[in-house]
């Protein structure tokens, strides 16, 4: 049987558990109560300050590009192709050999004309003694006025045969140079259409040769709408002002690396599609800019102006309002209208409603609310990756 001191013991060990069982309950509630009564921790968002820069607002549209000189290399004259003395698609040189027909034949209507003159050239010498001499004996009243007036006609058409055997030279010499096709300028030729051995003739109906197209320079050809056109015009009239500056984009090219100045405006407007037609012209020193290309044109409407900037994602839509949350100095957000203008570089412009230096929230702006304390991470303004990957257009007219 257990004593009477024992049973005091467990007695006294069983209520000193039960206490520290207590005492354990009541700290762990008052630190749960603690922890239930803190403020929840702030949301972190990314946050970006507006970009603030000069802007130069642009007309948009599709074009073409076209060479600045085009030619088609035809005969001149009739004959065998001896030699083509081109590889298809080359660049070649002004004044160089293209191709090569037959100049025997023409060699020797050269040779023929040069006997020609030189017969013509003897009896024109002759001719011009003979009526020298009838002068004479026509001063003496030795020979007939009628004997003399034979002898000066016979002069005077020696001397017209003589300039008709020189141009007859001429015109042999001309064709045999023919026979030697050559570049009228510099560019790069396109494939050989008649190879050795063909026979060619002058006829202005039949395929050329080859064709050639400079290189040096190119146009962008588009459509301009009528109301860009007035705008644009006013600006070219307009006294002192300088070329208008035109940015090109190929199909694969993100953005508008080629610039260029407007070259030409057509001299009527199409009314069917009211639109006119305008060139512009480039500079294509690495001669990536190839007649046919599609290319997207941009014409700047005006001289540049500053604007603030910011990422298109940032900008909420509330019914027919746009707004973005701005996040003050104590990194309180705040809800803010703003009116939108087009896009630059992928970026949304903003014509009001923010000022330079302020702070936006970029992304998670469906977990912020106006009022809110939010822990900013700072980061870049950047375009929207869909656009900027795309090469989005910039601002539109």
């Amino acid at each position: 049987m257990v004593s009477s001191r024992n049973r005091t013991a467990l007695a006294i060990v069983a209520a000193l558990a039960l206490a520290a069982t207590l005492v354990a309950l009541r700290v762990n509630a008052n630190v749960s109560n603690e922890k239930s009564s803190a403020a929840p921790r702030a949301p972190q968002v990314d946050v970006a300050t507006v970009v603030d820069r000069p802007i130069i607002d642009w007309h948009d549209y599709s074009g073409r590009l076209e060479a600045v000189e085009n030619v088609a290399i035809r005969p001149q004259v009739s004959g065998t192709i001896t030699a083509v003395h081109f590889k298809d698609g080359s660049l070649v040189k002004k004044g160089q050999v293209l191709f090569t027909i037959d100049p025997r034949p023409y060699a020797a209507a050269v040779d023929k004309a040069k006997a020609e003159l030189a017969a013509a050239r003897a009896r024109a010498a002759y001719t011009a003694s003979d009526e020298k001499r009838g002068q004479r004996l026509l001063a003496d009243n030795a020979i007939a006025k009628r004997d003399f007036e034979e002898k000066r006609n016979a002069a005077r058409e020696a001397a017209a045969n003589l300039d008709a055997a020189r141009a007859a030279l001429e015109s042999a010499q001309l064709d045999l140079e023919h026979t030697r096709i050559t570049a009228p300028i510099p560019g790069r030729v396109s494939r050989a259409n008649v190879t050795a051995g063909n026979v060619v003739a002058v006829d202005a109906g039949s395929a050329p040769l080859t064709t050639l197209v400079s290189v040096a320079q190119v146009y962008a050809s588009f459509d301009m709408d009528e109301r860009s056109y007035l705008a644009v015009s006013r600006r070219i009239r307009a006294p002192g002002a300088p070329g208008l500056t035109v940015q090109l984009g190929l199909a694969d090219e993100t953005g508008y690396p080629h610039t260029g100045r407007l070259s030409s405006i057509d001299n009527r407007l199409d009314a069917s599609s009211g639109t006119i037609r305008a060139r512009a012209l480039f500079d294509n020193p690495g001669g990536i800019l190839v007649p046919g290309l599609y290319a997207h044109v941009r014409v700047a409407r005006g001289p540049a102006h500053p604007a603030i900037l910011v990422a298109r994602q940032a900008v909420g839509t509330d019914q027919d309002k746009r707004f973005v949350l701005v996040v003050d100095a104590a990194n309180k957000v705040a809800y803010r209208q703003v009116q939108i203008g087009g896009l630059y570089d992928g970026l949304q412009i903003i014509d009001g409603g923010l000022r330079p230096g302020e702070r936006i929230v970029v992304n998670g702006l469906q977990r912020v609310r106006p009022g809110m304390t939010v822990a900013p991470d700072m980061v870049a303004m950047a375009p929207t990756p869909a656009l900027a990957s795309a090469g989005a257009p910039d601002h539109k007219s």
